[in-house]
């Protein structure tokens, strides 16, 4: 989350629909003037945009050559009333980096475990070195974690981070708030053994920096991480991934916040740990 057989695509930025078009009624900052559908210049679209596609390419260029991912088979895979029913199973308690840990070793346990890595694997901490270190050790299968390394290395460059507007090292620049959140809106099945399982995750996710200046406002991403889990040293853990645009809604007709709200919403609202 053969998963190289998957379409790579840039990470959903789309979703048409009819809209009705209303005058901005402010001119200023991008935050508060404008509506969410909307872009503060054409350098803004090209540059998240970007983004996400060297993000999505360098996941592609990680897992080349990675094994098949099963289809579902029959009905017995499909949804049902209780798919997203609570389980009254307690969320795990253990972490290790900030990341949950110590998932059971079932279906549900393999669910959790994708959910709380899409959630790590789409962080703010994946644009620095050491952050990124912490979180690959935490959440991938420890054979793949040196040659996932090595890929990401050259594709988090400080080129890269430039062109998300960053410190070279990954920092947000002083008066801005980088932010970069995934939030898991549902998973799937479509393998699993005692040993292994397939777990689709689809998410919503938040990019860009706030602040008043800010020409890469935050917006707002759909997508699927796909990831093939493996059970190693008593927990799952991530031996494959990749990512594919959707599905996503028809845009609501939600008014951007302010840049200041933003950045207060990133600061003072945590992160969930995710269990069914």
């Amino acid at each position: 989350m053969s998963l190289g057989d998957e379409r790579e695509t840039s990470g959903g930025y789309g979703g048409t629909g009819q809209t009705r078009t209303r005058l901005p009624e402010s001119s200023g900052d991008v935050y508060g003037g404008a509506r969410r559908g909307g872009r503060s210049s054409s350098r803004s679209l090209v540059t998240v945009v970007g983004v996400v596609v060297l993000l999505i390419a360098a996941i592609a260029f990680a897992n080349r050559g990675g094994d098949d991912s099963a289809s579902p088979n029959g009905d017995e895979n499909q949804p049902n009333s209780s798919t997203t029913a609570a389980s009254g199973t307690r969320p795990v308690d253990g972490k290790s980096a900030g990341i949950p840990g110590g998932f059971a070793r079932d279906e549900q346990g393999a669910q959790s475990a994708a959910a709380n890595y899409s959630v790590a694997l789409g962080s703010a901490d994946m644009f620095t070195t050491a952050g990124r270190d912490a979180i690959l050790q935490s959440i991938i299968a420890p054979s793949r974690v040196s040659g996932l390394k090595a890929t990401l290395d050259k594709a988090y460059t400080p080129e890269f981070n430039k062109n998300a507007g960053l410190n070279e090292d990954g920092s947000a620049p002083t008066g801005y708030t980088f932010v970069s959140r995934t939030s898991p809106i549902g998973t799937k099945v479509t393998e699993a053994s005692d040993t292994s399982a397939t777990v689709a995750v689809w998410c919503s996710g938040l990019l860009g920096l706030a602040g008043d200046n800010s020409t890469n406002p935050v917006t707002n991403s759909w997508f699927t991480i796909t990831m093939k889990l493996g059970w190693t040293g008593g927990d799952w853990k991530i031996v494959t991934y990749s990512q594919k645009e959707g599905p996503a809604p028809v845009p609501g007709d939600n008014r951007a916040s302010s840049a200041d709200d933003m950045a207060k919403a990133v600061d003072e609202y945590g992160g969930f740990t995710y269990a069914r």
